[in-house]
């Protein structure tokens, strides 16, 4: 029964931490809703009235919200300034309440100092926010100067429960969220393993449905990994030990990937397309029949059970001679001897469990240390040795730093020219709704340019903010008349909304908006001020202050958003060129370069791309044709960008492991590709560049009549396999992107 109880234990904790990578939005909403419980229940005794709990409430929410450092030095000196910035805030805005022409001017001057801040980093960002936040704290509150004394403590008590829950009771070190983000790679790992398994065994009518299901699990695994990147340099205790993390999880996301692709092409009835596995929607390809005896079909699923099994025992201090066996057996298909008779498509997929097999080895040893290695078998021996020397060769590097732009070219100087004149005009419209909470309009304006960076964008996050509003006053006005006059009731559905607030932000902004009007609904009821009306006022005033965030970013120096996805779309094109030409370079035997850098900063800008396109592939955009060339072209690099990381975990292989060599005949079989990538980058930084796209015969056919011969010769089979699917890929986005192409060369 023990056992038992372990095991669902593990098994939920495993779905928690694939679900909410890092505990990232447990660890935010438990820290705000302990910090305003906290708040209260100081308040509270002290016999504070209804105007100074709801105050001290939302301090606490933004004072804990706002803060954003990773170190936890840096939050407590950024909490202390943050202290005085607010009672500052909170003073002005008392003082000129009742100040018409004044306090609006200084309100606009308060929004443009707060987000032009942004351009400090995160401390500037966050005493932006705060000073901002709490200024509309005290108009929502009416504050008053014979108020101050009390509003002030309430504040100071707000800003002391924040920090004693946010380094006493939830504290989150960089140390801390890596060791979860760690936890949720591997249970995300495990799930598309399990996903890769119903692929196996779907019927046909249901193979759609099974590579969706890979599809969002081998999203879901780079998400998690571009999470850890983001956190290994202020979690790991040096830089080598930062880089072999990397390189061991970079490994084990591609394996994963591949894995995939492999068993794709197993059920398929001609090789399956990488980009199958990153367009959206698309169909599978047709179900072919090959003739694969019974039990190499149950080994096949047998192993991927087991390697299922290695994913999620791997670090978790259970290493029995079960587990041993396991992984000797999976790391044996590593040699050609022990594949069992099959298609070659099928002992590809068992290749591609014993590659698997060793990323989860190399995961292991990096974030564990060394294992014992008495019941190693020599595939598992030889596996280790050439982990250590990987591991031998990775040393640090400095990154170049970036040029930056100037004046209003500055994104946080434009952005706030565009939010102050946003928020003048809704400060006039709102003033024409209402003369007592017009304030909903700016603070409308101030949330839609947050993390925004385009009209588009702009639009899109309007569209959501209104639509949860409209949604949130249904559930405020059911929940209000729940509540009624019972104080502590309201307060303590105000804490569960905070904390769904804070749980679902990441994944629906309109659910997050939702749960705030729920949540303001019941504090106007605490507050005695509770309407039909007043709910129905804050739709319009949402929907004004979307409208002018939306006309300042359309007029004030617009950055449209085909401008903006231009500019990304040449910024990961030229990423894909850097990786590309480095990893060919490094396997022609080149110097060694910056190799994972280079592939971190081509996902890095793949993601800021995939955000910025967001607006032409949302459901209620009316350019459909638009939408799915979008969706199609972000697909390809996704696509591109899997081979070029592949080319660069291989290249970086190449001084240790036995199977891979240089070959300098590389270089110029791949130059076509790079220059074709460069190519497309100047057609998209100018429409009338005049170069075309180059076709012609396969990169293998360029190497020679021998190249790739021998399944593990001088270039791999796997080697030229991507250097093709990569080079058919950026031939293939010439089309949608508009590039001509050149006629074949004889």
């Amino acid at each position: 029964m023990r056992a038992a109880g372990r095991s669902v234990r593990a098994r939920l904790r495993d779905r928690i931490a694939a679900s909410d990578p890092g505990l990232l939005r447990l660890t935010a909403g438990l820290r705000t809703v302990g910090a305003i419980a906290l708040t209260l229940a100081v308040l509270a005794p002290l016999g504070a009235d209804v105007h100074l709990l709801v105050a001290g409430a939302m301090a606490a929410m933004v004072a804990t919200f706002a803060i954003r450092e990773k170190q936890l030095g840096a939050q407590a000196v950024t909490l202390a300034l943050g202290l005085p910035v607010a009672l500052v805030s909170v003073t002005l805005g008392a003082v000129l309440n009742a100040r018409l022409y004044v306090g609006d001017v200084f309100f606009v001057v308060l929004i443009f100092c707060a987000v032009y801040g942004r351009r400090f980093g995160d401390r500037g960002t966050a005493l932006g926010l705060i000073g901002f936040q709490i200024y509309f704290l005290s108009l929502f509150v009416g504050a008053e100067v014979s108020a101050l004394p009390a509003l002030c403590g309430a504040i100071a008590v707000a800003f002391c429960s924040s920090a004693l829950l946010r380094f006493a009771v939830v504290p989150a070190t960089p140390t801390g969220v890596l060791l979860r983000l760690r936890l949720a790679f591997r249970a995300r790992l495990a799930q598309l393993v399990s996903a890769q398994l119903d692929l196996l065994d779907a019927a046909p009518d249901e193979m759609d449905k099974a590579l969706e299901a890979v599809r969002e699990g081998t999203a879901r695994l780079h998400e998690t990994a571009m999470m850890i990147q983001a956190q290994l340099e202020e979690g790991t205790p040096d830089e080598s030990a930062a880089r072999l993390v990397q390189r061991r999880i970079a490994d084990a996301e591609i394996a994963a990937e591949r894995l995939g692709l492999l068993l794709l092409t197993s059920r398929s009835a001609e090789r399956a397309d990488t980009l199958t596995l990153h367009l959206p929607g698309a169909p599978a390809p047709s179900v072919g029949q090959p003739a694969v005896p019974d039990e190499t079909t149950a080994t096949l699923r047998r192993d991927l059970q087991a390697l299922r099994a290695l994913v999620l025992r791997a670090g978790s201090g259970d290493a029995g001679t079960g587990l041993a066996h396991v992984r000797n057996r999976l790391l044996g298909y590593r040699d050609e001897e022990n594949l069992p008779p099959a298609p070659a498509a099928v002992q590809d997929v068992f290749r591609g469990i014993g590659e698997a097999a060793r990323s989860v080895l190399g995961l292991r040893i990096a974030l564990d240390g060394p294992q014992d290695e008495s019941d190693d078998t020599p595939a598992t021996a030889r596996s280790r040795e050439e982990l250590d020397a990987e591991d031998a060769a990775i040393d640090g590097g400095e990154e170049p730093a970036e040029e930056q732009e100037t004046g209003l070219r500055r994104p946080t100087t434009r952005a706030a020219v565009q939010v102050a004149v946003g928020s003048a005009l809704a400060i006039v419209g709102g003033e024409l709704l209402s003369t007592q909470r017009w304030y909903w309009a700016v603070l409308t304006c101030w949330i839609v340019f947050l993390n925004t960076a385009s009209t588009g964008e702009i639009l899109v996050k309007g569209y959501r903010r209104l639509l949860g509003t409209v949604f949130g006053v249904v559930a405020g006005i059911v929940l209000a008349g729940l509540v009624g006059q019972h104080t502590w009731t309201a307060f303590g559905l105000v804490l569960v909304l905070i904390f769904a607030m804070f749980y679902v932000a990441p994944l629906s902004y309109t659910l997050m908006s939702l749960f705030v009007t729920a949540m303001l609904g019941l504090l106007y009821t605490l507050l005695h001020t509770y309407s039909l009306d007043v709910l129905l006022l804050r739709v319009e005033e949402t929907a004004l202050g979307a409208a002018c965030g939306v006309v300042a970013a359309a007029l004030v120096l617009p950055v449209r958003t085909d401008r903006r996805t231009n500019e990304l779309l040449g910024t990961v094109l030229d990423r894909l060129a850097e990786v590309t030409e480095a990893a060919v370079g490094q396997l022609s035997g080149g110097p060694a370069d910056e190799l994972l850098d280079k592939a971190r900063d081509l996902d890095q800008a793949l993601a800021d791309l995939r955000a910025a396109t967001q607006p032409l592939t949302h459901p209620v955009t009316p350019l459909r044709a638009r939408r799915h060339t979008a969706r199609y072209v972000v697909a390809l690099l996704e696509t591109c960008a899997y081979h070029a990381r592949t080319l660069a975990a291989t290249a970086e292989l190449l001084p240790t492991h036995p199977s891979i060599a240089a070959d300098p005949r590389l270089r110029g079989a791949a130059g076509r590709t790079v220059r074709n990538i460069e190519t497309i980058a100047a057609r998209v930084a100018d429409e009338h560049a005049a170069a075309r796209v180059e076709t012609g015969p396969s990169i293998a056919s360029l190497l020679g009549p021998d190249a790739g011969t021998p399944r593990y010769g001088r270039i791999t089979d796997r080697v030229l396999r991507h250097l093709e699917r990569l080079d058919e890929a950026v031939v293939g986005l010439a089309r949608p992107l508009g590039v001509p192409m050149a006629e074949p060369r004889a």
